[in-house]
Formats: C-alpha cells, sequence, structure tokens
C-alpha cells in the first residue's frame, strides 16, 4: 500500500499572506555609512540618486511602520571582526572589501540607525546567512517573515533573500527600499531572484502587517 494513500498533503498557493507583526523581522543589509563615501557617490551617480531621493526615505518608513506595528528590526553591516580583516571571506579579500573593526564606515546611516536595544550583526561575507549567526537569531526571536531591504540589491540583498528561502522563512523584499550601483542592475535583481520572494513597496508591506 502506499504510504501516501489517505494522507491529506499540504497544498501552497501563491505568495500572498498577512504578515504576523510578531513573527515579523525586517532585515536592513548594508545601509552604512561606507556606502555613502564622495568616491562611491561619484563613481555611481545613479546610487547616489537612488539612495536619498528613494531608498533612504522608504526605509526610514519601513523602518518606523514596523516598530509602530511591533516588528522586530534587525541590521546587518560588512564589517571585520579584525583590524585587518584576516578573517574576511577569500571574496571579499578579492575584491579588496575592507570595513576594519570598529571602524566608522560600519555605522548604519544616521536617518536609518538602530535604536539602542536593536540588534546589528557584523559580517564578512556578501551573505549575511553565511557569516553570521542569524539564523540563530531569527528563530529565537519567532520569526517566520522576513522582509529585506539595503544595500545593494542585486549582491547582498540578493543573497539574504535566496539564502533565506532555503531555510525556511517567508521572503519579502520592499522594493523602494534598496538600490543597487546602477537602475540597471537593480531593476535586473529583481528578475533574478524574485522566484525566492515576494516583491513589494514598503507601503504594500506595511499594509500586510497585522
Amino acid at each position: 500500500m502506499n504510504s501516501r494513500q489517505g494522507s491529506t498533503l499540504a497544498r501552497y498557493e501563491g505568495r500572498d499572506r498577512k504578515l504576523e507583526a510578531g513573527r515579523t523581522v525586517i532585515l536592513i543589509v548594508d545601509a552604512q555609512k561606507a556606502e555613502l563615501v564622495p568616491e562611491v557617490l561619484e563613481k555611481y551617480p545613479e546610487f547616489d540618486r537612488a539612495v536619498h531621493d528613494r531608498a533612504l526615505p522608504a526605509m526610514k518608513r519601513l523602518i518606523d511602520g514596523a516598530r509602530e506595528k511591533g516588528a522586530e528590526v534587525v541590521y546587518t553591516v560588512i564589517e571585520a571582526l579584525t583590524r585587518d580583516g584576516r578573517d574576511r571571506s577569500l571574496d571579499h579579500k578579492l575584491s579588496n572589501i575592507l570595513v576594519p573593526r570598529g571602524s566608522p564606515l560600519a555605522e548604519v546611516i544616521d536617518m536609518v540607525a538602530p535604536r539602542d536595544d536593536e540588534i546589528v550583526l557584523p559580517k564578512t561575507s556578501s551573505g549575511v546567512f553565511n557569516s553570521t549567526n542569524i539564523d540563530y537569531v531569527l528563530r529565537n526571536l519567532g520569526a517566520e517573515n522576513v522582509v529585506v531591504a539595503g544595500f545593494l540589491t542585486d549582491q547582498c540583498v540578493d543573497m539574504a533573500i535566496r539564502d533565506g528561502a532555503d531555510r525556511g522563512y517567508y521572503m519579502v523584499c520592499a522594493t523602494n527600499a534598496c538600490a543597487s550601483y546602477t537602475e540597471a542592475r537593480h531593476q535586473g535583481a529583481f528578475k533574478a531572484f524574485g522566484g525566492y520572494c515576494r516583491l513589494q513597496t514598503v507601503d504594500e508591506v506595511l499594509a500586510d502587517i497585522v
């Protein structure tokens, strides 16, 4: 006899569902001062405009609204555990990505800064699930839903969404609270990882948190 005979198999229809505030975490990825240094903004003018005109204001609305509804806000920043960065991933070493331990460039941008008791996780790779204990932290917080915002859309945001989905979290990307170095890269990222999450604007996300 087939072991599945007589059993009821769960069916999942789409990705639309309400987000219970107590089981939802807003994950702010790399919204740190290293991204606002003049050499970055001068090299990528589209990023400069996107960050200041769209992403940061939207991110602030997301954070403020989520706090009001009782959802947890968690931050991750690129910051080595050592001053010389010897603990970084090989990719970060080859890419010359180094924010030393304790550097002001690891601080979250003032406009969207964490409150005193909110969690900030330093990471030394592109993927927050790969180089921090965020999975352990999220499960201890009782999180089922993770809403991701931050920089860069096609790099660290992308990896957070894919890795979170593979670990069983219901992933949402707050699209207008993200940015990449060009608008083409930003939009292309949604096509690449859209199958792993729900794509929503900040206002849509906040409307779904209950």
